[in-house]
């Protein structure tokens, strides 16, 4: 096993969910206390209450998360909690411009969002319906060659709950700031909608997410059987579907895999080094 340069690393964990109770602060506790024990290192994770308490870390930290959460990812635009977020993100972005040794940040679901409508890359709308479950996503050519998703197969399997999505993406801003877009959601020939951002690199040290990559099959379970969920599910994709997904949550090939490989190859490619790339021949995708 690869031994890093250091062993203590700093971890900012931003909380989003407003006080919500959820499953995915759960999650990403479980997968740096594992991670940190599987690998011998001292990782110290310290959380910050953004959207109740204002709360931002500052640029002592190694590794940065900020996490999914409920709500409207454009009705807090110009908010105190927002100024400080995105303070944060600048001063990010400075750092990474001049020194030696580089911040990454990872945006999940609700901080995707937030950093999508930020950078205007695209519209920041509400879906006809919420997308709750499990569900295939594509990647795009520039997906099969980031290193981080060459751990998962095509199509893989992600745990997506939203209300909100991102669609028509600028291409121009896209390409001045050198962002890609990574993954799109699943083709839906009947249905006469465009297909949503699912992931996008922002830029070389920040990585977002519109699905949670934390998410594992006991939290998604729990909320696939409470009633509420089950009966939207029910009501949108159909029983058949709704047995599916739950059926999906007992194959390690679909979201454990995701779970299982995700963060943790996020933070080898900053506590190891970066993967090597595997070039594979390019396809016509987005």
């Amino acid at each position: 096993m690869l031994i890093p340069v250091k062993q203590q690393w700093k971890i900012a964990v931003l909380d989003m969910y407003e006080g919500v109770p959820n499953e995915g602060m759960r999650c990403i506790r479980e997968i740096l206390a594992d991670y940190s024990a599987t690998h011998g290192l001292q990782l110290q994770a310290d959380e910050f209450e953004v959207r109740l308490a204002n709360e931002a870390p500052d640029l002592s930290y190694d590794i940065y998360i900020s996490t999914g959460g409920p709500g409207s990812p454009v009705d807090s635009a110009g908010g105190d909690w927002e100024k400080a977020y995105f303070g944060l993100v600048q001063n990010l972005i400075r750092w990474n411009e001049s020194a030696e040794v580089k911040k990454p940040m990872l945006f999940i679901c609700h901080s995707f969002q937030l950093m999508c409508r930020y950078f205007e890359l695209g519209q920041v709308c509400r879906r006809r319906s919420p997308a709750f479950g499990v569900f295939p996503v594509h990647k795009t050519d520039a997906g099969e060659q980031e290193p981080l998703l060459q751990q998962l197969p095509e199509p893989f399997y992600v745990v997506d709950s939203r209300n909100w999505q991102v669609i028509g993406l600028q291409p121009a801003k896209l390409q001045a700031m050198g962002a890609q877009v990574l993954a799109i959601e699943k083709e839906r020939p009947h249905v006469p909608l465009e297909r949503a951002v699912m992931a996008i690199r922002f830029n070389a040290h920040f990585l977002g997410t519109q699905f949670h990559p934390e998410a594992d099959a006991a939290g998604m379970r729990k909320y696939l059987l409470e009633d509420d969920k089950r009966q939207h599910v029910v009501a949108t994709y159909g029983a058949e579907k709704y047995e599916s997904m739950l059926e999906q949550l007992t194959d390690p090939g679909k979201i454990t895999l995701t779970h299982n490989r995700f963060i943790p190859t996020f933070l080898n490619d900053i506590i190891f080094g970066p993967l090597p790339q595997v070039h594979t021949p390019l396809i016509t995708k987005l």
